[in-house]
């Protein structure tokens, strides 16, 4: 059974080395990150990275990185865990940086003694992507198309520096700034402490959907809400408006 480890503020709600080492169980065979993270947007650095290979490795375990928002990201270092570790295991798809949704078309890496169990069991799931989705994953790089890429993912840097500014007059904490992705969790613990109920009264009152802590996990999942900046300025500045309205 996959073990979920509680992370918080202190390590901007990723696993980092030390945690890793205290959580892991004689029967554990892998730990698994996600950078940029869901629903935190932060990423870990290269040092990070680095150790917590390091202490897999140490334990004859493995590392998993869900870089799915690899690219997606605001002045953080953009990079792959296997610049790092080449026996790490690697997810990654063309859904969010290449904007891709709903084309399920994505890709993993792992080491070279793993390919043929890894082959074996895509056999079973799958027999490969559809052609008119392969054919748009290879338009995806084309520079006019990277360019158009790069023009929105400044655009959602925007979004989100205009969400720092103004979540927190809501009563809201935001204890780690997004680094990646496109969402701002926060900490609304100083106006509720169900923040799904919290969310339903958002939706039902002024038509404003945000997502509750509860959808990530059970760690103080009352206290978070994940606020999403996939549409323009505009409208994110009317919901923080109707939101004000809840209390």
């Amino acid at each position: 059974m996959p073990q979920a480890v509680p992370v918080g503020a202190a390590t901007r709600y990723q696993l980092l080395a030390d945690e890793l080492d205290a959580n892991w169980q004689p029967n554990t065979v892998a730990a698994m990150v996600a950078t940029p993270a869901n629903p935190t947007g932060t990423v870990l650095s290269r040092d990070e990275i680095a150790a917590l290979a390091e202490r897999c490795r140490a334990r004859g375990g493995a590392l998993i990185v869900d870089e799915i928002y690899q690219g997606l990201t605001y002045g953080a270092d953009s990079f792959s865990a296997l610049q790092l570790a080449d026996d790490a295991f690697v997810i990654n798809s063309f859904s969010k940086y290449f904007q891709m949704t709903g084309w399920r078309l994505g890709w993993l890496v792992v080491p070279p003694a793993y390919v043929e169990p890894a082959i074996r069991l895509a056999q079973n799931l799958f027999l490969c992507p559809p052609a008119a989705a392969q054919h748009a994953a290879l338009a995806a790089f084309q520079p006019a198309v990277l360019d158009v890429l790069e023009s929105r993912r400044a655009e959602f840097g925007r979004r989100r520096d205009f969400l720092l500014q103004v979540l927190p007059t809501l009563g809201w904490r935001i204890d780690a700034v997004p680094d990646g992705a496109f969402y701002v969790y926060a900490d609304v613990s100083a106006v509720t402490d169900d923040s799904f109920a919290y969310c339903q009264r958002m939706l039902d009152e002024v038509k404003v959907a945000i997502t509750p802590g509860a959808d990530f996990g059970s760690n103080r999942a009352g206290n978070y809400v994940r606020v999403a900046y996939t549409t323009g300025i505009d409208r994110l500045a009317e919901a923080v408006t109707r939101m004000k309205m809840v209390r």
